[in-house]
């Protein structure tokens, strides 16, 4: 069933948690069951014959759409697919909207309208912002494809909302230099039913920084949103109307009890499983024209974190990469744990011990079964990306591994839970993998 806004900001209360009906968790699934040791979960990986996407033994996938094909608007599907959501439209549909982390000089597939920011003085786009792909729900074939956002820089993630949207994520912070005419750094919100270009409005009272991902508390309406910086920070916006983010809010930057740096190299501070009180600060000028939010907020007592990026909101809880910290300096994963009345608590749910077991964890979703799927971004002389699972236990296990030179994005569910859809960065390609998927 679609939920829209009016009936998000109708609700009130606790209520707020049966919206999730149409996100890509299906209704935000608790990380609790039994743990299985890593090599028990799925299986060995099986060799694809593509060599695109190497599978546990009864998994499959099938591409769903690629760099350069032709949409019902006449453009060609961008490169450099990224984060992704997954929504309920109804009537046997389902929609993802997919980020394209394109900059300046690069190709947006021959976009052309309204657009948030262009070329120099030109009416061409900046070639950054996303793609909508709706499929049929029991079929997954394609109904149809189009442009919805347009002008913007990098967008590298982002995040589902209560109310069927998508709120897409510039990771870049070039401001307005006669190149281009406008400054970036911004949150823009793209309606899963778009339908086509939307009007590009930057959520400026979110502040302006060097944004990975949101997500958002069902119970509240506050927004989360992650920063890929080495001192980066987490960060809570306080809407004045829950739902209509355009209305304006509160920055706020996390505050932990006793800790200020929480990457875990050199000398630890914190232990996986150890719960941290934390509290929040208001952050003046959430506009940072000197791109100095982490660095103002972290003067004044916030927490500092080893490039936040993929976040995902999951039964009471939250969950959040930080992408290079750790002792390993391979990734750590946080969690987050909400309560207006008696303060949050964070815990370090995981951190990787090499390489070899978990490397660059960047994007990340809450599985309808309760472990969480983390897509790599690790690049070195040869790049080697798996799709990597973490079980309620905080065990690591490989579920996928790209075999092209690339890395895995934008991994999230339909709303039944029976597939899993997954992008291949570069050269484009979102797939659709279904299997023995546990049941709830």
């Amino acid at each position: 069933m679609h939920t829209d806004r009016r009936r998000f900001i109708a609700v009130t209360g606790t209520a707020f948690a049966g919206l999730l009906v149409g996100a890509c968790t299906t209704s935000g699934a608790r990380m609790a069951g039994a743990a299985l040791a890593p090599g028990e979960r799925f299986g060995a990986l099986v060799p694809d014959p593509a060599g695109v996407l190497d599978l546990p033994q009864g998994f499959s996938y099938r591409v769903v759409s690629r760099l350069g094909d032709a949409m019902d608007d006449g453009y060609a599907v961008p490169d450099r697919a990224d984060g992704m959501g997954c929504f309920d439209l109804g009537n046997g549909e389902i929609a993802l909207v997919r980020n394209h982390e394109l900059s300046p000089g690069q190709d947006g597939g021959g976009v052309a309208g309204r657009a948030y920011d262009t070329v120099a003085r030109s009416l061409i786009p900046l070639p950054g912002g996303t793609t909508t792909l709706v499929l049929d729900a029991a079929t997954l074939e394609k109904k149809r494809e189009y442009r919805s956002l347009a002008g913007t820089i990098r967008n590298c993630a982002g995040g589902i909302t209560p109310w069927n949207s998508w709120l897409t994520c510039e990771e870049n912070t070039a401001r307005a230099d006669g190149r281009i005419n406008r400054d970036h750094g911004y949150i823009f919100e793209v309606p899963a039913d778009a339908g086509g270009l939307v009007d590009p409005l930057p959520l400026t009272a979110m502040g302006r920084f060097q944004r990975e991902a949101a997500c958002v508390d069902p119970a509240t309406g506050i927004v989360y949103m992650t920063e890929d910086r080495p001192d980066s920070l987490l960060y809570r916006f306080l809407p004045t109307y829950p739902g209509r983010l355009e209305r304006g809010g509160t920055l706020q930057a996390l505050v932990l009890d006793g800790i200020r740096d929480t990457r875990n190299v050199g000398t630890p501070a914190l232990a996986v499983g150890q719960p941290v009180r934390g509290s929040w600060i208001t952050l003046d000028n959430p506009q940072a024209p000197d791109d100095d939010l982490r660095t103002r907020g972290a003067a004044a007592g916030a927490a500092v974190f080893a490039r936040g990026e993929g976040i995902w909101m999951g039964e009471g809880e939250l969950f959040f990469t930080a992408t290079s910290g750790g002792a390993a300096e391979q990734g750590q994963i946080f969690r987050l744990k909400p309560n207006i009345h008696a303060g949050d608590i964070l815990d370090l749910f995981y951190e990787s011990p090499a390489l070899a077991e978990y490397s660059f964890g960047d994007n990340l979703c809450v599985t309808p079964f309760g472990d969480l799927m983390v897509c790599e971004d690790q690049y070195g002389d040869t790049v080697d990306n798996y799709l990597r699972g973490i079980t309620p236990a905080g065990e690591a296990y490989a579920f996928g591994h790209v075999r092209v030179q690339s890395e895995t994005a934008g991994a999230c569910f339909s709303p039944d839970g029976r597939t899993m859809f997954l992008n291949v960065y570069s050269p484009a390609m979102t797939l659709a993998i279904t299997g023995p998927w546990p049941r709830t």
